[in-house]
């Protein structure tokens, strides 16, 4: 991938899955110009939260009910891709010994159990675990999936190392939960040399949007409440990245790659980096906000595979992540918005994700130079 708007072309996973209806999002066309996962935490029949559990484990507690493991299901780009990705590499799975980090509901370990894997080890650290196990059982997978309930980080795996390690790890703005250093730890501890990690690609990118209407429905309102000024809302408003989907037609600027990381080679610490930007504008337009999305790759299949959740892709569960300006930006075609973006774990809550954001526009109708700093928690 280079630093430009030219991605990478997936194959699209209708043509390879059997019985599966619409799944990649990539035959529409991405970016070519120059959970969310907050569940009711409240008990009820739906969930499978003990009565005794605190607030202290919240992060594993959320993945306890089923409204986020349904949204993710149905979510048919992330799945369906997955289900491609298996079904159609049976070569990869083939009698191999393969790690699920993050299970969930077992899907994933489901799925690679019907291709040919000789073991599954499906470790899921929420109560889910428990109607993982009957899942696999019901669906008569028992004797090749064996679920471990637990932090990958805290048990032991029954074999010394595994063949392959697959998660679904990817959170809003990619990092967001900071699930990624927990696959890192499994491969670092579990997989062979040479060993396959799913998926191994995951690049973030960022653009500009016009977006006057939203901005003033969620920003500006705080200036004025039935004539009550509450501004200070305004203030921690801006600061929280806003996940929804944002409409192709507002994207005013190129698409500029920020970080690609290789999660089979990678260390830990490179999900915290700083990237140079350049956003050109496609068109005279008001700039106010920044938008980030990623793709996903899988690079190890017969023919390459994966997702995109930007603007211009079919629509995931991950959306995409705005950043609201303090500034608008008024940019004539042809000028650009540089600077830089800083993304690093949160010191007290390692899930949660610090950004410092640096711009500056030299144009001929607007003149801004700032830094804002966002925190998604």
């Amino acid at each position: 991938m280079s630093n430009n708007s030219n991605h990478l072309r997936f194959q699209d996973a209708d043509e390879v899955v059997e019985d599966a209806a619409e799944s990649s999002n990539l035959d529409h066309s991405m970016c070519d110009l120059v959970a969310d996962a907050d569940v009711d935490a409240q008990p009820s029949s739906l969930d499978v939260v003990s009565a005794d559990k605190t607030s202290a484990d919240y992060y594993f507690d959320s993945y306890s009910h089923f409204g986020i493991h349904e949204e993710m299901l149905k979510d048919s780009v992330r799945t369906k891709t997955y289900q491609s990705v298996i079904y159609q590499n049976k070569f990869l799975f083939k009698d191999k010994i393969v790690l699920d980090v993050g299970a969930g509901t077992g899907i994933l370990s489901l799925f690679c159990a019907k291709a040919g894997a000789k073991h599954v080890y499906a470790v899921e650290c929420s109560d889910m675990a428990d109607m993982a196990k009957e899942i696999v059982e019901v669906n008569g997978y028992s004797n090749v999936v064996t679920v471990l309930k637990g932090k990958i980080e805290e048990l032991e795996l029954p074999v010394a190392k595994v063949d392959i390690i697959i998660s679904e790890w990817m959170g809003y703005f990619l990092l967001f939960e900071n699930m990624l250093n927990s696959v890192l730890y499994a491969r670092d501890k579990w997989l062979v040399d040479g060993g396959v990690v799913l998926p191994d690609k995951a690049s973030l990118y960022l653009t500009a949007i016009e977006d006057a209407d939203y901005k003033e429905d969620k920003i500006e309102f705080w200036k004025n409440v039935y004539g009550f000024d509450m501004s200070c809302i305004k203030k921690q408003a801006i600061v929280e990245p806003l996940v929804d989907t944002v409409d192709q037609n507002q994207i005013a600027t190129n698409c500029q790659l920020l970080k690609t990381m290789d999660i089979s080679k990678m260390a830990p610490g490179d999900a915290s980096f700083t990237a140079p930007f350049k956003l050109v504008a496609a068109r005279d337009d008001y700039i106010h906000a920044l938008v980030a999305y990623f793709d996903v790759s899988f690079t190890r299949c017969h023919k390459l595979m994966g997702f995109s959740t930007g603007p211009r892709s079919r629509t995931t569960h991950w959306k995409q992540t705005v950043l609201y300006l303090e500034d608008v930006l008024t940019v004539c075609e042809g000028e650009a918005i540089v600077g830089s973006m800083t993304v690093a774990q949160n010191k007290k809550n390692p899930r949660d994700i610090d950004i410092m954001l640096k711009y500056t526009l030299n144009g001929r109708r607007c003149n801004a130079s700032r830094i804002q700093y966002y925190k998604m928690r």
